[in-house]
């Protein structure tokens, strides 16, 4: 089986979080992946829906490192 490419580093509380801080990790020069589990079909997006942030898996240490200042968005011990 191959190995994950992606390692998700945390979550953001709505989805203008998850974007600000997918520009920092970007302008850092780590490639960022949103996932937001979406509550039902619609084209509207949920104001405050939590959204889960991927980094590729050899940049994961450097993301997690970068973002400890924002410690709101830091996993779980469980998540890791």
């Amino acid at each position: 089986m191959d190995e994950l490419k992606y390692e998700k580093i945390g979550e953001a509380n709505s989805r203008a979080e998850a974007e600000v801080i997918e520009s920092f990790l970007e302008a850092e020069g780590i490639d960022v992946e949103l996932i937001e589990e979406s509550v039902s079909h619609t084209a509207y997006a949920i104001a405050n829906a939590r959204v889960e942030i991927f980094v590729p898996t050899e940049k994961a240490k450097k993301a997690l490192k970068l973002l400890k200042p924002f410690d709101d968005i830091q996993p779980d011990e469980d998540d890791l």
